[in-house]
């Protein structure tokens, strides 16, 4: 069963850095080396500078960018730029934002909270992962973690809650003032209330008691997390309950409303002898296709637009892609009288339904030759969130080609991860990211 549990939240005191606005930053992940730059130009207090620090040449194993992460860290927490909270508590998590390339500006909130949430081993039962995880990152994460002690960003877990009877207890705090509030760089307004009743903190535990989590964003975080466990456990002994078994994690419901995923694109380059014709010519076996030829740069938006349109309308796997030096874009669909059962025996029925699937197993491993050590080592494929960022690439010629997808729903990734099965690395971009440095849990024991 899920553990969840309150806790004294470190946090920026607002105040002292001139609004979080100027310390707080998007993950680890997303932080791109501008956003870095302009992150450390805010302010000398921004997370940046302990979530994803610069690298120097005189870099040593005595002092580097871990040593001095853990060095801002406890320096910030002696100023008080950084306190703990008086009282454990939960925190309910709004996030108020617009849908990304929605015309209309439809705004949405997802609602959450953020609490401890205890480490299973995934072959406990009690949490699941649905993407593969690389090894690069992980190592990273656990010198950073070895060295602060610390979690300055939240695991994002999914629950099921039908009768949203957690929403509701949320929803009650957040009648009130918030306690922390902020709008990022993308216009998402991010709102924190802080819940210590203790009979409301041990209503939100009860309800959780019995729930399944899944991993929706953070995988290499958390596994980053039962690596440390590991080595604490095999350094002295355990109980099972000391502070390096919790993650800091944002609990949102799947059932309610504001919980949006988008599509990860997959641009390919430097694939060997890789043209348009031969693709198609390998395709017309699995896909059937239709060509969107556009004139020139005025007429590629329309066209992009309309495919998108059927992409979304479409009833089975459609993907959409663009080669490099051919002003038109075309629909792959699979074809109907393909046995998926014979064609790919080792996945389930909900994997098959995946168009991230077909694509990795029919399109690219079979009309590419692409095998997974080629996925797992970024070999030909790299990612874009963006439809005319994808586009753009291709068309400057800076990639082969672009390989559009729907994004993944919500229950397909509920199915594959409570079967125990993965998908592929970028198969799922829920929106928007959860900020780094709204709490923070301090590893004291």
């Amino acid at each position: 069963m899920a553990i969840v549990v309150p806790f004294r939240a470190i946090c920026y005191d607002a105040q002292k850095v001139g609004g979080l606005e100027q310390v707080l930053t998007q993950p680890y992940d997303k932080i791109t080396p501008q956003m870095q730059r302009v992150y450390l130009a805010k302010s000398p207090y921004n997370l940046v500078n302990i979530e994803k620090g610069e690298t120097r040449e005189a870099d040593s194993p005595s002092e580097n960018v871990y040593t001095r992460a853990a060095g801002y860290f406890h320096k910030w927490l002696q100023e008080g730029v950084l306190a703990q909270r008086p009282k454990a508590g939960f925190y309910a998590y709004y996030q108020q934002f617009t849908v990304p390339g929605d015309a209309s500006g439809r705004a949405m909130v997802r609602k959450g909270f953020i609490g401890l949430g205890k480490l299973e081993e995934y072959s406990s039962g009690v949490i699941f992962r649905h993407e593969q995880t690389l090894s690069a990152p992980k190592a990273d994460r656990l010198d950073l973690l070895r060295a602060t002690r610390a979690h300055t960003g939240q695991i994002f877990m999914l629950y099921s809650d039908p009768k949203r009877e957690v929403d509701c207890l949320l929803d009650r705090a957040a009648s009130s003032a918030p306690f922390e509030q902020m709008t990022d760089e993308y216009g998402t307004v991010h709102t924190l209330w802080e819940i210590s009743d203790p009979v409301k903190t041990q209503a939100i535990q009860d309800l959780m008691r019995n729930q399944p989590l899944i991993i929706a964003d953070g995988h290499h975080r958390y596994e980053t997390a039962l690596n440390f466990r590991r080595e604490c456990q095999s350094a002295r002994p355990h109980k099972g309950n000391e502070a390096c078994a919790y993650l800091m994690m944002t609990f949102v419901n799947m059932e309610s409303e504001g919980l949006l995923i988008l599509p990860t694109h997959r641009l390919i380059s430097g694939v060997p002898e890789f043209t348009r014709a031969s693709f198609l010519s390998r395709a017309a076996r699995y896909f059937t296709g239709r060509e969107y030829a556009y004139s020139g740069a005025g007429q590629q938006q329309a066209v992009m637009r309309k495919l998108r349109e059927d992409m979304a309308a479409s009833d089975g796997t459609a993907i959409g892609v663009i080669f490099e030096g051919y002003n038109a874009f075309y629909l792959l669909q699979l074809r109907r009288e393909l046995n998926l059962d014979e064609l790919l025996p080792e996945l389930t029925d909900a994997e098959r339904s995946l168009d991230v699937n077909v694509l990795h197993r029919i399109a690219f491993a079979q009309c590419l030759n692409m095998d997974e050590e080629s996925f797992r080592r970024e070999k030909f494929v790299t990612y874009v969130r963006e439809f005319e960022e994808g586009a753009e690439s291709v068309t400057s010629g800076r990639s082969q080609a672009c390989f559009f997808l729907n994004p993944v729903k919500i229950q397909q990734m509920r199915e594959v991860a409570l079967q125990g099965k993965l998908m592929p690395q970028k198969s799922t971009d829920f929106y928007p990211k959860l900020l780094s440095g709204m709490t923070i849990y301090r590893l004291e024991s």
